[in-house]
């Protein structure tokens, strides 16, 4: 299972990468381009790609084959290491297709039950995003649907992973994990909430009060 980080801060990531919590980057334009009106994000991808040799998703922002197909194929030149998310509907199957034929990674976004990532897998996506808090928010079991998902593609014989996006709780990000997701995209604020246990803070106050009992070396 691998993580990747939601994320467009270098910093962020290299902290992540630092402490090897970090396989991956969701890259999200529109968050950049609201933190950094003036920011360039071909530059930002460009020193992503070039310090970090993982993959690294983009969504774009274009909704009819054609522009997507263009849209995609101007983000694939950045860097190997770029894939290009693309919304699952209609026009975009050929596109997709295409765009894989050619070597261009391709993460299928608004994928939310097993027969959409079927269709997916069989147009060229290598992964599959789908969104915990968009199918929490319909009063559907997330984890249930990760689980549908990962059968459905090992039944057909697709090598697709599943990317379980945006879980919000330790207790989530378990979940999809034994519910068969090969990525989980994580913000830094949830990866460090994953440390947290009242028991491990009780641990480490009892540590640090003992320590400061010991009796001092005289020299």
């Amino acid at each position: 299972m691998n993580i990747f980080l939601e994320s467009n801060s270098l910093q962020e990531v290299r902290e992540a990468a630092a402490a090897g919590l970090v396989q991956g980057v969701a890259f999200s334009p529109n968050e950049f381009a609201y933190a950094d009106p003036d920011g360039d994000q071909r530059e930002r991808l460009e020193e992503l790609s070039h310090e970090f040799a993982i993959p690294i998703c983009v969504t774009i922002g274009a909704l009819n084959g054609k522009d997507i197909y263009r849209e995609a194929k101007e983000l694939a030149k950045i860097s190997d290491h770029i894939v290009v998310q693309i919304p699952l509907m209609e026009d975009a199957l050929p596109a997709m297709f295409r765009l894989n034929a050619e070597g261009v990674g391709i993460c299928a976004t608004l994928v939310f039950n097993g027969a959409q990532a079927l269709l997916a897998a069989k147009a060229g996506a290598s992964m599959v995003r789908v969104s915990m808090a968009d199918l929490d928010a319909q009063g559907q079991e997330s984890t249930e649907t990760i689980a549908e998902i990962r059968h459905v593609l090992e039944a057909s014989g697709m090598e697709s992973d599943v990317m379980a996006a945006s879980p919000q709780t330790p207790t989530q990000v378990v979940e999809c994990v034994t519910a068969g997701a090969n990525i989980i995209s994580l913000s830094a604020k949830v990866i460090r909430s994953l440390l947290v246990h009242p028991l491990t803070d009780r641990g480490l106050d009892r540590f640090l009060s003992d320590l400061s009992k010991r009796p001092k070396r005289h020299s």
